[in-house]
């Protein structure tokens, strides 16, 4: 039977190369996919991986109906075998209520990637309903890594190296890189909580006044309670 299955995790742990994957497997046994992005770090109307792996793809802006793209490109004697969408937390609730009609409708799998939630750690609209509707969801397995080597598990938008938690839900920016003054990173959640990026962590430990918390040095300056 034909499924929706959302793909997910945190920036940086792989998401876009199983799609290309994906894709690529597919096609070598002659089946015919349609692929969807949007807002991908490579440009408008292509899918692309750090690893420097890309493909065309349909960029998806909220006005792009996927029920009604997918009948058209039918009807008019086109083939589709499934539907990869990437960049699938930008989606709108609506569209996403479309690729499900895709698998029920048209019975065709719909593999979706996305990232969960966002720089405050509040849910994509876009993830909310997947989480709500697929047949399936899958935690990405490749892990990426806090600055301290812990699991990453939260996604930190940066302003010159400084975590901010304010601003619009959606500005395109990629790990530990930058648009303009923006970028983002990955982090374990006692590190986002305590707005500790790689750059701030540094800064702290070359300060002469200030250490990084949680390391032994910090932890030997600690006043031990009296017996």
């Amino acid at each position: 039977m034909s499924e929706l299955v959302y793909f997910c995790g945190t920036m940086d742990c792989g998401k876009s190369t199983l799609a290309l994957q994906i894709e690529h497997n597919r096609s070598a046994r002659g089946l015919h996919g349609m692929i969807f992005t949007r807002n991908d770090r490579a440009g408008t109307g292509v899918l692309s991986s750090r690893l420097g792996l890309s493909t065309k793809a349909v960029e998806a802006g909220d006005d792009l109906d996927f029920y009604v793209h997918v009948v058209d490109h039918l009807s008019g004697g086109g083939r589709v075998d499934y539907v990869i969408a990437d960049e699938a937390q930008f989606f709108t609730p609506e569209q996403v209520d479309q690729l499900a009609r895709v698998v029920d409708d048209l019975g065709l799998d719909v593999y979706a990637f996305g990232i969960t939630t966002d720089f405050r750690t509040r849910l994509f609209p876009g993830s909310a309903r997947l989480v709500e509707l697929a047949d399936r969801i899958e935690v990405l397995q490749v892990e990426a890594l806090c600055w301290c080597g812990a699991r990453a598990t939260h996604n930190a938008r940066t302003v010159d190296g400084r975590m901010v938690v304010e601003g619009a839900q959606v500005v395109v920016g990629d790990v530990n890189g930058s648009a303009g003054e923006v970028g983002y990173e990955v982090l374990c959640r006692r590190h986002h909580t305590r707005r500790m990026t790689a750059a701030t962590a540094r800064a702290a430990a070359l300060s002469p006044d200030v250490l990084p918390v949680d390391t032994p040095a910090a932890r030997a300056m600690e006043p031990v309670p009296d017996a």
